[in-house]
């Protein structure tokens, strides 16, 4: 089964690397795309990892590769990497953002395949599963020249179709796409609420019923989810949970 979670230990740091940031909340300083961040050590490991928050790269905290760093790394390149063979950087860095977002639609398409309302979907499910795995599993010129966008919109109909069957019993509000910036909503019944593409930074979601609630793709940095029923809530990734502030952090 292919790893949809990020193992930093066998990947080559390529998010450190590949992609360009600039000086924001998320982040303390400007890096152009292809440049190794200046916290990155020899070893590919950040060297102050412990302290990403203070110091100000909170953007850090929150990416999620889905495990794609790892498989790039280990398979695509067999195990080689771009400061050993840096005639492979602009490949390796290229297909990162293709082989993640193919990871992220496995990482949807498998948390669909775990809801018994979507039974009758699974074999669409598992079908699509494997496709989008085998193109994660192409050779790098085949990667390089994948329209990962068009492809992901042929995916997204079915999820949207799993999260309609998974939310049918308690159907609540469509907040898909809303600016929710701030928004009090604690203590709310939103089960079975969309917020597909939500802007819901700062949000206070706090004591909030948010049993069978879609949050696909939405913002969740600072949205407050302590005390929140989140039991079977849908497509809330490790990293929105990273993002967001919930009953393990400080108040």
């Amino acid at each position: 089964m292919t790893e949809l979670a990020a193992d930093c230990a066998r990947c080559a740091a390529l998010c450190c690397v590949a992609p360009a940031f600039a000086k924001s909340s998320d982040f303390a300083v400007d890096k152009p795309a292809g440049r190794p961040c200046r916290n990155l050590g020899d070893d590919f490991r950040c060297t102050v990892h412990e302290e990403l928050v203070p110091l100000g790269f909170p953007g850090c905290v929150v990416f999620d590769c889905f495990g794609a760093g790892q498989r790039i790394t280990q398979e695509t390149f067999g195990g080689r990497d771009w400061r050993s063979a840096p005639e492979l950087s602009g490949d390796m860095f290229a297909v990162l953002p293709v082989v993640r977002q193919l990871h992220e639609l496995m990482w949807y398409l498998t948390e669909a395949l775990k809801l018994d309302e979507t039974r009758r979907l699974h074999p669409k499910l598992r079908a699509v599963l494997d496709e989008t795995d085998a193109l994660a599993a192409s050779p790098p010129g085949e990667l390089r020249g994948l329209d990962v966008d068009a492809y992901r919109m042929t995916v997204v109909p079915l999820l949207r179709r799993a999260s309609e069957s998974a939310r049918s019993r308690h159907r609540g509000p469509d907040h898909s796409g809303a600016r929710l910036i701030g928004r009090r909503m604690r203590g709310a019944d939103l089960r079975g609420a969309s917020f597909r593409g939500a802007l819901l930074i700062g949000a206070d979601l706090g004591e909030a019923d948010l049993r069978r609630a879609d949050f696909t793709g939405a913002d969740m940095r600072g949205t407050d989810l302590r005390g929140a029923n989140l039991n079977g809530v849908l497509f809330l990734t490790p990293s929105q949970l990273r993002a967001a502030v919930t009953d393990g952090d400080q108040p």
